[in-house]
């Protein structure tokens, strides 16, 4: 049998390859497969996103990373899902079809966080909506098994990976299974996936099946029965949830299977947390490589909350590559079995990936359509991969991992240099030189040991660790080599700042402000108040405030008026009426009026999703008695808290002053400077001058109803 290229978390085998003849697209007709000479593909891979052969696009990284490991890849993007016609028309794949819902979840993708349908699709041809289904993974792997039976179906993807256990939805309010069962795949993949789409189809090729590849890092499969040779622990031994209710044992995995090892009521052990400890660091090592937790049931978190946030904290307490363990969910008579995540790429693999020969345009069959999302990133270079800030309603880190994947500067200079060449119109400006947050390019733990070890979801809360390298010199040289370069007029960061970092190194924030920012930088502190920052493992408001002194002072010094945009969150787990008003009050005072604002979306699988459902706390040890998490659900609360934000809209005015009343708070409704809203007397005279405005800008709704 062949070495799995995951088998090692030492010495893992390289992804990378010799480059074979490459495409110069990857084909999506049986004429372009004719082209080509030809008669079949190894590989198919569906994907609800439009084909756009550049890095930042799944679909084009993943086809390749397996072309150049000698594979035919051939693309099938945005199928009619009402049959299995359209997905067959590549013919039948010699190896197996790779399934994606696209760079987004499908649901997240449709619909706002209030449940409406969006009326565009970034990952569309001009933005077009309604070219995948609901729950794309599902549809597209079903189809794909009536196109051909007997071919594997691999599905992977965001939307595959936050639903690889059982997870709560927003969008049906219950907890639904995993998306393996649900869409009857062989194999999914988590994470980016290099690694296991490689492994994957080189040992289908060598004549292996399916079942034999297990035990691969970053995939889960369906079992049976745990198999021989493995330890099996119940998930209250590594994380005692604490006293229970007497009544029927919920914590029992199996009844009697289970019972020699649950020990539901026993004390907890001596290394366990209290409950004001975050998530510990170490935990009692079993044979990592041979043991598997048995979390509870599909059927079990299903009915329990309080054992729907245990699961999701053992689930997160086994992320780390260093000492993640497999877990085990019962879903009706068979298991998810879920292993553990895949070894973060090397930079020299980064690089290796990042240089293919992308044709970086989307495919030719799109012609003079506009894909808004390629439009928004054709300029852009992404330089790493990964986060270890843990935002909680943040799924970056449960998809991409916490360990910094970074490229060398070489590769992001040769990518600025292909842009300039290859971009038609190209106006000498890089859009953005980031990632999943801008400035954490080559952090990491200052000891692999350390690193190895730990199980803290977060390397800056509630402080920055000691152990965190925060240098930001590799990223200020890059900035310097990136903008001297012939022909770039302008290197911009759009990306996600993380502001506590920055402020560790005023000479990057200098860098920042002198030569990057083109008079607005975004920013998002998300909330003024403890309670809930706490919750959304963010720092306080006092690391903004001194990022932005630092950001003020060296725009003037580089004679610039430059302006933070900061984003807030409402309705997160944890805030309550008087947090938002607080945060209202705060805005005023340094004169920020958000245009746009956002509530909080419950994505599968984030641990502030956890919160929402659950009630409780996944950051701390749960148990019946654990700490409460308020969550604002009903529409009308939600619509408050978003009102808090646009507080300087005269539409809003009416629900505000009815909210500032009952809360005791009517001093805050007048004309004062201490004041959030006007006076009900004076509303009619401010909305005519609005609606007047309106009127103006052809934006009035009486006016458009007389035309």
């Amino acid at each position: 049998m062949k070495r799995s290229l995951n088998q090692s978390a030492e010495a893992p085998a390289t992804i990378c390859a010799a480059s074979a003849p490459a495409a110069p697209q990857l084909p999506m007709s049986r004429r372009e497969m004719d082209e080509l000479g030809w008669d079949t593909c190894d590989i198919i891979i569906v994907t609800g996103d439009a084909y756009v052969d550049h890095p930042s696009f799944g679909m084009a990284v993943i086809g390749r990373v397996l072309e150049a490991h000698g594979f035919r890849v051939g693309i099938i993007s945005q199928p009619d899902w009402h049959s299995a016609d359209a997905f067959r028309a590549l013919g039948r794949p010699r190896l197996f079809y790779g399934v994606t819902a696209g760079n987004m979840d499908s649901m997240v993708n449709r619909y706002t966080s209030e449940r409406r349908i969006r009326s565009e699709d970034a990952y569309s041809p001009d933005g077009a909506a309604g070219l995948r289904p609901d729950r794309a993974v599902t549809v597209y792997a079903q189809r794909c098994r009536e196109a051909f039976k007997g071919v594997p179906v691999i599905i992977g993807s965001i939307e595959a990976s936050l639903r690889r256990i059982a997870h709560y939805d927003y969008w049906s309010d219950t907890v639904r299974r995993s998306v393996l069962p649900d869409s009857k795949a062989e194999m999914l993949v988590y994470g980016n996936a290099e690694r296991q789409i490689v492994e994957i189809a080189k040992r289908l090729d060598a004549g292996e099946s399916v079942t034999e590849m297990g035990f691969m890092r970053g995939t889960a499969v369906m079992r049976r029965e745990v198999p021989a040779g493995w330890t099996e622990i119940a998930s209250t031994e590594v994380d005692t949830p604490g006293e229970l209710i007497t009544h029927a044992d919920p914590y029992a995995m199996q009844e009697e299977k289970q019972s020699a090892t649950c020990s539901t009521g026993a004390s907890a052990p001596a290394d366990a947390p209290t409950q004001a400890q975050p998530i510990r660091i170490f935990l009692r090592r079993l044979d990592a490589a041979h043991t598997v937790i048995r979390m509870p049931s599909f059927e079990q978190v299903k009915d329990d909350p309080v054992l729907y946030a245990h699961a999701s904290r053992l689930m997160h307490l086994e992320t780390n590559p260093g000492n993640a363990r497999a877990l085990v969910q019962r879903h009706g008579e068979r298991d998810v079995w879920l292993n553990p995540p895949p070894i973060p790429l090397t930079t020299p693999e980064m690089d290796w990936v990042f240089g293919l020969p992308y044709s970086r345009r989307p495919h030719d069959s799109y012609g003079r359509s506009k894909i808004p999302a390629y439009e928004m990133i054709k300029t852009s270079v992404n330089i790493m991969r990964g986060c270890f800030g843990g935002c909680t309603f943040c799924s970056i880190t449960e998809h991409e991992g916490r360990i910094i994947q970074s490229r060398s500067e070489d590769s992001i200079v040769r990518e600025i240099e292909a842009i300039r060449d290859k971009t038609p119109g190209f106006a000498g400006v890089i859009s953005d030189l980031g990632g999943p947050t801008a400035n954490m390019y080559r952090l990491a733990c200052k000891s692999r040991e350390i690193e190895a070890a730990c199980r803290l979801p977060s390397c800056v809360f509630p402080d920055i660790c000691k152990n965190l390298n925060t240098d930001h010199a590799p990223l200020i040289h890059l900035y310097r080599r990136a903008r001297a370069l012939p022909g770039i007029k302008k290197v911009f960061i759009a990306s996600g700042l993380r502001y506590d970092l920055a402020v560790r190194s005023p000479e990057y924030v200098e860098e920042l402000a002198t030569h990057h920012v083109g008079g607005y930088l975004k920013i998002a502190p998300e909330h003024t108040e403890d309670g809930p920052l706490g919750k959304m493992m963010k720092p306080g408001v006092g690391s903004f405030e001194a990022f932005r002194k630092l950001f003020d002072h060296f725009s003037a010094k580089a004679g610039k008026k430059q302006y933070l945009i900061p984003y807030f969150i409402a309705a997160h787990p944890g805030t309550t009426d008087e947090d938002m008003l607080n945060l209202a009050l705060w805005l005023k005072h340094n004169h920020f009026k958000p245009d746009q604002v956002q509530a909080f979306l419950p994505s599968p699988m984030a641990t502030a999703s956890a919160m929402y459902h659950s009630g409780r706390n996944p950051l701390r040890r749960i148990g019946r008695n654990s700490e409460l998490v308020f969550t604002p659900k009903r529409k009308k609360q939600r619509e408050l808290h978003k009102a808090f934000l646009r507080y300087h809209d005269p539409a809003n005015w009416p629900l505000l002053r009815e909210a500032l009343k009952k809360m005791g708070r009517s001093e805050l409704i007048g004309s004062g400077n201490q004041c959030l809203v006007p006076a009900g007397a004076e509303q009619s005279n401010i909305v005519g001058r609005f609606e007047s405005r309106q009127r103006k800008n052809g934006g009035n709704w009486k006016r458009r109803k007389k035309k």
